[in-house]
């Protein structure tokens, strides 16, 4: 059985796939997932940048985090020697409270790490994502870590073709770590995000980086040009150039609710509650379909 854009009413029946920053569906029931088949390995560091290729191209955000781990999910049984058919990483949130806040007596960064990405194409049976994640956090309790810490996202998000708005995210209140009877913590606190009209986040520390000359505003207004911004001339100042380039793209400014935030011990921590306030799992009549 194919995956299918859109979901029955029942989102908690389906789990969700991806294919070009495009979401899909796949029904939890349909079976047909043989954990024979795929195989759940690190990624060494010189092959992150497959990893990276993979989620640039899948992944709704079209972002690249900071990455510490990377799993991928190989499909053995695609010629001639196996193919990636999903990624798993785990790395460095924004700032180091996101990990310590839950996780008091773990060293951030090499003992804690937040689960920043997931993803697995479309052709891939539901169930696969809790079989994949179960093994990649073995992988890492080998490596040390001893807890992780994951986000989800119940804001949809669009971006805009030549047809018109589309919906390249509906939001999701994290099923899958649910499933893997992680604690819920509740949800960030709300923001302002400025939206691109790729369907990506230009976050404040990329525009902190243009407007003050810092390194890494190359990257910053490359994404910007290829989004329609004219390039910065030299010696032009930073701040008013990416005032026009957001006007010019159409970028704008939208609030967002905040994440729901989900934890866990992994290892021989594995079991272990948190000592933080847990609450009731969100549905998703509460925010976001399932994932």
């Amino acid at each position: 059985m194919s995956a299918y854009e859109q979901p029955p009413l029942d989102l908690g029946a389906v789990c969700q796939r991806w294919r070009n920053r495009r979401h899909s569906w796949r029904p939890t029931g349909e079976g047909g997932f043989d954990p024979a088949r795929y195989r759940v390995r690190e990624m060494p560091n010189g092959l992150v940048h497959t990893a990276k290729a993979f989620v640039l191209a899948h992944h709704y955000s079209g972002s690249w985090p900071a990455v510490r781990l990377a799993y991928s999910l190989i499909d053995t049984a695609a010629p001639p020697a196996g193919q990636l058919v999903g990624v798993l990483t785990l790395g460095i949130p924004t700032q180091a409270a996101v990990l310590t806040s839950v996780f008091g007596r773990l060293t951030p960064y090499t003992q804690a790490l937040e689960l920043n990405r997931l993803v697995l194409l479309d052709e891939v049976p539901a169930n696969a994502e809790t079989w994949l994640q179960a093994r990649a956090f073995r992988l890492a309790a080998a490596r040390g870590i001893r807890g992780v810490v994951a986000h989800s996202d119940p804001e949809p998000r669009t971006r805009l073709t030549a047809h018109g708005p589309e919906t390249i995210f509906p939001g999701h209140y994290g099923t899958i770590y649910q499933a893997k009877g992680m604690d819920y913590l509740g949800k960030t606190r709300p923001r302002r995000l400025t939206m691109l009209p790729d369907g990506s986040v230009l976050h404040d520390r990329a525009k902190s980086k243009v407007r003050n000359n810092e390194r890494g505003h190359a990257g910053v207004e490359r994404r910007l040009v290829a989004l329609g911004a004219r390039p910065r001339d030299p010696g032009e100042p930073g701040r008013s150039w990416l005032e026009e380039a957001l006007h010019t793209i159409g970028a704008h400014v939208v609030h967002h609710g905040g994440h729901h935030r989900y934890a866990a011990y992994i290892g021989p921590r594995s079991g272990r509650r948190l000592t933080t306030t847990s609450y009731p799992y969100p549905k998703a009549d509460q925010g976001g379909a399932a994932a």
